[in-house]
């Protein structure tokens, strides 16, 4: 079923901003909507239709471990996300008890985002 004309514009304009900021054309298609992908400077593979990255497993590549730097990338800006959250809270909390658990939930925080940045590294 073919596209309306204003979708397929929004497409090509995405990604005529991913060649402006340094993206390449790559010779892959995505595997959802078979558009073109683009290489990222970060050297992701980026679908500009689905906006997203895509990870190529090559043949007898196990699919858990090309996808753990992934699944560990989103842990780590789901932990970001909490400690500004929390971070947020102190400061509004006015109660000392609430203060200190919020504190004890940060350093259980901040000690997983320590982790998994260790497990990145390894």
């Amino acid at each position: 079923m073919p596209q309306p004309k204003t979708q397929n514009n929004q497409h090509i304009k995405k990604m005529a901003d991913l060649l402006r900021q340094g993206a390449t054309l790559t010779n892959l298609a995505c595997p959802a909507c078979h558009s073109p992908l683009f290489k990222l400077k970060s050297n992701d593979l980026w679908c500009a239709k689905c906006q997203k990255k895509v990870i190529v497993i090559k043949e007898g590549e196990e699919t858990a471990k090309a996808t753990s730097h992934m699944v560990l990338d989103t842990m780590e800006a789901t932990l970001l996300a909490k400690v500004q959250e929390i971070q947020s809270r102190m400061q509004q909390e006015k109660n000392i008890e609430e203060i200190q658990k919020l504190g004890t939930t940060l350093s259980e925080l901040l000690e997983n985002l320590e982790k998994i940045r260790k497990i990145k590294r390894s």
